[in-house]
């Protein structure tokens, strides 16, 4: 009984193989970022059964003892974020590409130290007797939060292998026909937990006024259209300066003394950059009086009411606000210093000049601006610059620093979509 115990378990027991191997890769991070190609080294070691027959479909374990590029000095990682997902090459008697993938679990990987990352796994079904290798190819490093990002990471150098399989036939020879392979599916490399993005903001455009477009008439008009003018932007963020120039148009219809003032940028649609979370982008700005009035008028825009994926079109919302004039005579109205609140931090862009949109003749209402601010939106919404937004849990600083490394600060003027990126800190 013992001796038969004894071979039952010398035919039943495969030894596993583990095996390291190293080679040179390029790692590109997600465009958005701005940093530039990674070069480094990758160490993977593969585990895989020893022995097997034709049919069998064994388990291999993709372990990464060294990834190729580190957590770059932008953005603490935190736990369970990190994703990793790849490809390994099946060579010699049977030839296959066996997608792997690895569990969202990680410590939290503080900037520019190295990715730590979840082991792999994937299955392969043998298909035909002799030696079959295994040997590591390209994989992606998928970020999740604040927004999904991916690495890319590909060898640039040709890969040993890492094991090998001894396969013998179904019979237990090494001969006979060889079954018909089975297909074998390949990774997807992309995330796969993203949302499906709606369309946001309506960013159309309206009558355009005509030369002097900004000019009132008199009698019982209602509606006032202004003129296009262009805007150039010194736009202030934590993580650097940028300039824009974006068109800029302020309508208004009266009610009673007051006017409900309605601010359009272009029309042109941008692709997004970037995956971009629901409710995380929310435009304003104080638009400027002038001629008999004093003050500002806040008017806002609403934020993007689903997620927008990235390739996927970008639209700007108008913004919406009312005034009340605090004077009598000709008032005029320039588009003022613009907002933008992203992912709970703030960027102000400050026009280096004022151009008139447009020009109303008011009439002084009790509580107008003159002087002041008018700030009573007509949309519906708070006068709140950071209602709706994603809370980081971090300063302004950090919070722009991460979108620097994995969305940028995207700030709506016009037809553009700028982001802002630390380009002077690249690891």
């Amino acid at each position: 009984m013992l001796g038969g115990a004894g071979i039952l378990l010398g035919v039943a027991a495969v030894p596993a193989q583990a095996a390291e191997v190293s080679y040179k890769t390029e790692c590109i991070p997600p465009a958005i970022s701005g940093l530039p190609a990674v070069q480094g080294t990758t160490k993977v070691e593969i585990t895989a059964p020893a022995e097997a027959k034709v049919g069998d479909e064994v388990t291999i374990t993709w372990k990464f003892a060294q990834a190729a590029s580190k957590n770059p000095d932008v953005l603490d990682l935190d736990k369970d974020t990190v994703k990793p997902s790849g490809t390994l090459k099946a060579g010699g008697a049977q030839t296959a590409s066996i997608a792997m993938e690895g569990p969202r679990q990680n410590p939290a990987i503080p900037k520019n130290s190295d990715m730590k990352l979840s082991d792999m796994t994937g299955k392969l079904k043998l298909t035909a007797a002799g030696d079959v290798t295994l040997t590591p190819d390209a994989y992606n490093i998928n970020v999740n939060k604040p927004i999904s990002t991916d690495t890319k990471c590909t060898p640039k150098e040709a890969v040993g292998s890492s094991a090998t399989i001894k396969v013998t036939a179904a019979g237990g020879g090494s001969g006979g026909s060889t079954p018909t392979p089975t297909p074998t599916p390949t990774p997807s490399g992309e995330p796969t937990d993203s949302a499906t993005p709606s369309p946001t903001g309506s960013g159309t455009g309206g009558t355009t006024g005509g030369d002097d477009g900004g000019s009132t008439g008199g009698g019982g008009q209602t509606d006032f259209t202004g003129k296009q003018v262009s805007v150039a932007y010194a736009c202030k963020t934590p993580i650097g300066d940028k300039n824009a120039t974006s068109p800029v148009q302020i309508n208004a219809r009266k009610s009673e003394g007051s006017y409900a003032l309605t601010v359009k940028f272009g029309t042109s649609v941008m692709d997004s950059p970037a995956d971009i979370p629901a409710d995380s982008v929310k435009p304003s700005m104080e638009v400027a009086l002038g001629g008999a009035d004093k003050g500002t008028v806040h008017v806002e825009g609403p934020t993007n009411s689903g997620p927008i994926k990235s390739g996927d079109p970008i639209e700007v919302p108008d913004l919406k606000g009312t005034y009340k004039p605090g004077a009598t005579g000709k008032s005029t109205l320039s588009p003022g210093v613009l907002t933008v609140m992203a992912l709970g931090t703030t960027t102000t862009c400050t026009p280096a000049t004022s151009e008139v949109s447009l020009t109303l003749d008011t009439s002084e209402q009790a509580g107008g601006a003159s002087g002041g601010g008018s700030s009573s939106s007509g949309s519906g919404s708070t006068g709140s610059a950071s209602g709706g937004l994603a809370e980081t849990g971090s300063d302004s600083h950090g919070a722009l620093e991460a979108l620097g490394l994995v969305a940028g600060t995207v700030i709506l003027l016009g037809g553009a979509v700028f982001t802002f990126m630390p380009r002077g800190r690249m690891r």
